[in-house]
């Protein structure tokens, strides 16, 4: 069984979502800018709604909009962040950090993987900004640290799945066993079984899933 997780904004959408099937949940504010963090409160509210329908939540870890090249200042608050949503009894949380030479912040993910303990860390869509050579690195590196999944469009952001489907497929028969390959952007009701059986994944990731489009 291939395990779906509906990605919402604030709680639009959480009863329906899980009703129509969804396994997790990636809970994030401001969808209109690729995901945000959401407030101690709407993260209290949704894990306690979830833990009752035996529902994972993800909780997305970042404090602004735009890159994700962080300063000091920002890695402080993310970390802080993830340690707030453990205390609310997440069962995960997805961030991503990169450097301005499009390469994995090391320092800046080392130091977040250490308030992780306990739980199931994402390394989001940041992946996609990696240059080309670096991103079979960096699937051996973040499979080494102990990181959970990749979430990636597997390309640019624009690109249908029509046209990323090959790169899904490469990242999985890469990755083995070692780390997750999560596709997402643009899997919708009508397409994500192809998806499923074209690239061999166990997770698929969308805000979209049950829709009727």
């Amino acid at each position: 069984m291939v395990l779906k997780e509906a990605c919402i904004e604030n709680t639009t959408g959480l009863a329906e979502v899980i009703a129509a099937g969804a396994n997790r949940i990636e809970l994030c504010d401001n969808l209109a800018e690729g995901g945000t963090s959401v407030s101690y409160g709407v993260a209290k509210y949704v894990v306690q709604f979830c833990s009752d329908k035996r529902v994972a939540v993800m909780a997305m870890v970042r404090p602004r909009k735009g890159d994700f090249i962080y300063s000091p200042e920002e890695i402080g608050i993310m970390r802080d962040d993830i340690l707030a949503y453990k205390k609310l009894g997440v069962s995960g949380v997805v961030f991503g950090c990169i450097t301005k030479a499009g390469k994995l912040d090391k320092l800046a993910i080392n130091e977040l993987m250490q308030a992780t303990s306990g739980i199931d860390v994402t390394f989001h869509m940041a992946f996609d900004e990696l240059l080309e050579q670096e991103k079979l690195i960096a699937i051996d590196w973040l499979a080494k640290i102990g990181v959970r999944r990749i979430l990636t469009h597997g390309g640019q952001g624009e690109l249908s799945p029509e046209e990323t489907f090959l790169t899904w497929r490469e990242y999985v028969d890469y990755a083995s066993d070692r780390i997750i390959i999560l596709p997402g952007g643009g899997i919708k009701s009508h397409n994500q079984e192809w998806i499923i059986k074209e690239t061999r994944v166990s997770e698929i990731h969308g805000t979209n899933l049950f829709g009727e489009s």
